[in-house]
């Protein structure tokens, strides 16, 4: 099917919220095919455990694609234990210079409780600002919520599910069926 045909796949939204010691990462649930709703269910915030040590990574885009760099990043830190940010530069390398790599669609968002990264395709590992960071369709919206909430006195995870609340009153690609991991500093 020629590229301009295709309708595309949509419908993700991963916002990631560090306050007080510890990391919400909270992912909504719609998988959506042009202006169809595949699926309203899907889980796309994953905690793994390489070498005992957790991470929870949140993953837009392409599933299949997202899968292939979370199983690369788990090799990765379990290469490097206890290393986030090392095992994130190497894999974000490979994932830039690696034939097959490179042509992955998806975005991660990473976090060991102390540290929290964005990563891209294109060799992009970004340290948000404001403690705030998010990736796909409806991405800038929850961002924009949630440092509006930073200001308050509400939790991580109440700053979270509320900026995701508010993503999926305005983007159609967004719905409210989260699923949300919280990880404290180790």
């Amino acid at each position: 099917m020629a590229e301009d045909k295709f309708p595309g796949w949509h419908g993700t939204t991963i916002l990631a919220v560090r306050r007080g010691g510890e990391v919400v990462v909270a992912g909504d649930g719609q998988v959506s095919l042009g202006q169809t709703v595949i699926k309203g269910s899907a889980r796309k915030v994953r905690r793994l455990s390489p070498g005992g040590r957790d991470v929870v990574c949140g993953f837009a885009g392409s599933t299949a694609d997202a899968f292939t760099l979370l199983e690369r990043l788990e090799k990765k830190l379990e290469a490097a234990p206890g290393q986030l940010a090392r095992a994130c530069v190497d894999l974000a390398k490979d994932w830039r210079m690696d034939k097959y790599l490179r042509n992955l669609e998806a975005m991660l968002i990473v976090t060991d409780g102390a540290e929290l990264f964005v990563l891209t395709g294109a060799g992009d590992v970004l340290e948000p600002e404001h403690d705030v960071a998010a990736i796909g369709s409806g991405g800038n919206f929850a961002l924009a919520a949630a440092r509006g909430l930073m200001g308050s006195e509400m939790s991580a995870e109440d700053v979270a599910r509320k900026a995701m609340a508010i993503a999926a009153d305005i983007c159609v690609y967004t719905n409210g069926n989260l699923t949300v991991e919280t990880i404290r500093k180790a």
